[in-house]
């Protein structure tokens, strides 16, 4: 994409490179929000399997995946696979947390070999680029498969960890397939700032919005058409059965935390608005059995919770609140701040809501500051929000600014959309 949000002609072609499996979807106008149906979502594992997994015939497999890769009846795919004689499952390949999900944010575990079915699981977090073409080659598999569940949220750590793994699976020479799943806060519509690419770090890669309401499978095909030096031979396996308006609960699926404070549908829902709140002196809610949904620091009272919900944000509410959060900022010390209270999924915007929570914690409290590092540009995909905000700015006129920029997103991201 360039700088004016133009596609560009030459990466034209690249979608028909990429073959979309058992695809009966078609991209279209989306439905309004529904917060709650009846199940019926299978999803791309699902529809693996019950094809026989005629898409891996013949080739030697490794998986990308953690936790969240599982079946309905919590059966991890890696153990169905490696029992099942039609798959020739050889390595799996671990992001941040690991495979098995053993570590903390920021952390991996390592090269090991699989207590539970004796396969190699190799270390992906913090490789790109040729290092991690290595890993693939050194593992010797002919199709690297990627299933985790993400969040919805640029800074999400996975969407990168697929970009890297698209990477350099064709600098390898692999071919690489998608096993789709539900973007969890459906995938209605983009929102938020666009990452500006000097800016680029492993919380945002490339120049999408921060809340990009896309599924990894989408996500692949506009990385491989817009964004990857040499593209690489990509297939997709597709859900039946979900539309962009419909959210995680009451689909029918299990929620498997995909990360340690990610233990909800609900802290989804918050997530790519209050994960701002890493880039502040305050508490994002780490250490609480509610991460992200509250939120705090020593000195904070009633007052921030009044403000916000002077702002008239749609869909949430917010609570007075008082924690003792036992590890992360403030760690054994209580805290005053708010607790979210999203009454209306469909009408809540979550990255509007972090912006609001941003310009009345520095309004009422004076206490605040942003983190010594600016982590909230690489956050917020540039120094605009923070800036802004020191500036006097308030919620309005933050959002207004990355108006045209996600604007001309939205117009890239509809190419690649593949279920109404």
């Amino acid at each position: 994409m360039t700088p004016d949000g133009r596609r560009s002609l030459t990466r034209r072609g690249l979608l028909a490179a990429s073959a979309t499996v058992a695809a009966t979807a078609v991209p279209a106008a989306a439905a309004p929000a529904t917060a709650h149906r009846t199940g019926g979502v299978r999803t791309g594992f699902e529809r693996l399997a019950a094809g026989g997994y005629a898409v891996l015939d013949g080739e030697r497999v490794g998986v990308v995946t953690n936790p969240t890769g599982v079946t309905r009846d919590v059966r991890h795919i890696v153990d169905v696979m490696h029992a099942d004689p039609r798959v020739d499952l050889t390595a799996v390949f671990g992001p941040e947390h690991g495979f098995r999900g053993t570590a903390q944010a920021g952390g991996s575990e390592g090269r090991q070999d699989d207590p539970a079915t004796g396969l190699p699981v190799y270390d992906t977090y913090g490789k790109s680029g040729r290092a991690l073409a290595d890993v693939f080659t050194a593992s010797d598999v002919d199709t690297v498969v990627f299933d985790i569940q993400d969040v919805g949220a640029r800074f999400y750590t996975y969407i990168w960890t697929l970009y890297d793994c698209m990477e350099a699976a064709a600098l390898a020479g692999l071919r690489f397939v998608v096993l789709d799943r539900p973007n969890p806060v459906t995938g209605r519509s983009a929102e938020g700032p666009v990452m500006h690419p000097e800016f680029a770090t492993f919380v945002g890669r490339r120049e999408i919005a921060q809340a990009h309401g896309m599924t990894v499978a989408e996500l692949a095909r506009l990385f491989n058409g817009e964004y990857l030096a040499k593209p690489v031979r990509l297939d997709t396996v597709l859900m039946s059965g979900w539309r962009r308006s419909d959210f995680f609960t009451g689909l029918g699926l299990p929620w498997v935390p995909p990360s340690p404070n990610m233990p909800t549908p609900d802290t989804a829902s918050v997530y790519s608005g209050t994960c701002l709140f890493e880039g502040t002196n305050l508490s994002e809610g780490r250490g609480t059995t509610r991460p992200f949904e509250l939120l705090g620091a020593e000195g904070l009272d009633g007052r921030w919770a009044a403000a916000a919900e002077q702002l008239g944000l749609p869909g949430v509410h917010f609570r007075e609140a008082y924690f003792a959060p036992t590890f992360s900022k403030f760690a054994g010390t209580t805290v005053g701040g708010v607790q979210l209270h999203v009454h209306d999924p469909a009408a809540f915007d979550p990255v509007r809501t972090g912006i609001g929570l941003l310009v009345t914690a520095k309004k009422v409290w004076s206490g605040f500051t942003w983190r010594a590092d600016h982590w909230i540009d690489n956050l917020t995909g540039s120094d605009r929000v923070r800036t802004m905000i020191d500036a006097g700015a308030d919620t309005d006129a933050v959002v207004a600014a990355w108006r045209t920029e996600l604007a001309a997103f939205r117009r890239v991201r509809a190419e690649y959309l593949l279920y109404r």
